[in-house]
């Protein structure tokens, strides 16, 4: 189950006329960032602002084709927090209980695993622990982007030195797929389930 935090941060960045108007327009198909300023009549710097808000929940991802980059709609995703909110009704909140429980918990474990200027202390041995801590390592990556293994590396160490281990255990775990060393986000859907 999604936990709250990703909930509210859903519905907190939609909560916007501007984006909703973006995914509405994306909804028809992939478009480039100045085609998206042309049809709302807004500036490329407004839509880039509201874009990158849009990435950062992964309701859009980006491809680059040739000069351009175009931008795509998660349906997806769009399609699973609908989901999310309807069971909320239908359960009448008491599920809402157990996820600010588990929010409140994954923020623990967070805490005590990480340094304040979130270094990673040492990889859990206890497997929910361990994925907790790589689904929070996961977040600065994107989805549709590409990623070097070198990239990948220095993008690890900024965590924790063990870049090798914790690279193997983003692909055991189904975080990130590798091919011909050119690694990738999975979504959120593939990744390994916390029990």
């Amino acid at each position: 189950m999604i936990q709250l935090d990703r909930i509210v941060a859903f519905y907190k960045t939609m909560g916007d006329p501007t984006r909703i108007r973006i995914v509405a327009i994306l909804a028809k198909g992939p478009l480039h960032g100045q085609a998206i300023a042309g049809k709302l009549g807004l500036s490329a710097p407004t839509i880039t602002h509201h874009l990158k808000k849009l990435r950062d929940i992964h309701v859009v991802y980006d491809r680059r084709v040739k000069n351009t980059i175009y931008f795509y709609l998660n349906e997806s995703l769009i399609n699973q927090q609908a989901k999310v909110f309807t069971e909320l009704l239908e359960k009448r909140g008491e599920e809402l209980d157990g996820m600010v429980e588990e929010s409140i918990e994954r923020q623990k474990i967070i805490e005590n695993f990480f340094t304040k200027n979130g270094k990673l202390k040492n990889i859990p041995a206890q497997r929910k622990k361990k994925l907790i801590v790589f689904e929070h390592m996961v977040q600065g990556l994107k989805i549709g982007e590409k990623y070097e293994e070198k990239y990948l590396n220095e993008y690890i160490k900024q965590f924790h030195e063990d870049y090798a281990t914790i690279r193997r255990e983003f692909i055991i775990n189904h975080y990130m797929f590798r091919e011909n060393g050119i690694y990738e986000l999975n979504p959120e859907e593939m990744w390994a389930k916390i029990d």
